[in-house]
């Protein structure tokens, strides 16, 4: 009669027949804790919706939800351009001047140029791409450190907006205009930024310079070393932000009905914020678009809501600096959890 015993003649050991199941219990709870990690802004998205629902009923209705998108609009089509760039281990301080002084061009171009509609906003686009370009060409190639290139061009950008504009506001082509306007109830800004969060998901998941880009902002040399034309991209990234950030001007006018000298004023910080709320390290080498777009939306739920409820706009500054830091605090908490 044979019996069952390990090489040293000692009996196998039982395996208890729970084991299995609670080795699953543990693997699906830590699934569950790395998908909360990874997706923070959305799951704190969904906290402050049922939150304000219960404290407002105002919050969740349909023309509120419209307002907010259309608030979120400018600043994640900013944001989905500072993607790119933060993406690479960059920062682009320039793209609220830019905004602005691209809707400016566009407008000058159209009330005293007489040139045609359509030709004022190619060149509205036009103008964020030498923008963008510009402070591509004085990082990659200038060495000089991106915050200083794109604060350069920031003090550059809303100079001349001020001075195209005499710092009066100037009205828009209808075909601007038409970019701030509605197709039935929908907003034609929430589809120009749905547009281009679907550009900016598609450069960074499906292109060789996406692929670049991360590798750029994992680590610069490497990416030299294998190949990559690095001054080049990174030329291409701050033109592209240069584009968003003018698409993002020209709706904000078409809103307006105008441009104004003063537009897009301190949109460069919310843009960072709504990048790095989605889950983009200011390291590099980490971003995505349907983060950035969490984000962005966030920031327009975090606003109206206060609104709603009364908060005055002196404390909803702090509130949003409390978000972000608290952003950039959860980043670094998850990749501590995954070292």
């Amino acid at each position: 009669m044979s019996t069952s015993v390990t090489t040293s003649g000692a009996p196998k050991p039982q395996t208890s027949p729970s084991a299995p199941a609670a080795s699953e219990q543990i693997s699906g709870r830590q699934r569950a804790i790395n998908w909360i990690m990874n997706n923070g802004a959305l799951v704190g998205l969904i906290v402050l919706c049922i939150a304000l629902f219960i404290a407002t009923p105002h919050f969740l209705t349909v023309n509120n939800l419209i307002n907010v998108g259309v608030q979120a609009a400018t600043v994640a089509i900013l944001a989905f351009g500072m993607t790119f760039v933060i993406v690479t281990a960059g920062i682009d301080l320039s793209v609220g001047a830019v905004a602005a002084l691209s809707a400016m061009v566009s407008a000058h171009m159209w009330a005293n140029a007489g040139l045609p509609g359509w030709v004022t906003l190619i060149l509205g686009l036009l103008t964020g791409f030498a923008a963008g370009a510009i402070s591509g060409l004085a990082t990659a190639y200038g060495k000089l450190p991106a915050f200083i290139a794109t604060l350069a061009m920031m003090s550059i950008a809303r100079g001349a907006t001020l001075v195209i504009s005499q710092g009066s506001p100037i009205a828009t082509a209808p075909e601007v205009n038409w970019l701030g306007s509605s197709v039935g109830r929908f907003p034609i800004p929430i589809i120009m930024m749905l547009l281009a969060g679907v550009l900016c998901w598609f450069i960074l998941s499906r292109t060789v310079l996406g692929r670049s880009m991360y590798a750029i902002g994992g680590n610069i040399e490497a990416a030299r070393l294998s190949g990559i034309p690095v001054r080049r991209v990174l030329v291409a990234v701050y033109a592209l932000s240069g584009i968003f950030a003018a698409l993002a001007g020209l709706v904000m006018a078409g809103r307006l009905s105008s441009a104004q000298p003063q537009a897009g004023v301190g949109y460069e910080l919310d843009a960072i914020a709504a990048v790095v709320i989605g889950g983009a390290s200011l390291a590099g080498g980490t971003g995505k678009a349907t983060g950035t777009l969490v984000g962005a939306i966030l920031l327009a739920v975090i606003r109206n809501g206060l609104n709603l409820l009364n908060v005055s706009s002196f404390w909803q500054q702090i509130v949003i600096g409390i978000v972000i830091a608290a952003a950039v605090g959860f980043d670094v908490l998850r990749k501590k959890t995954t070292t």
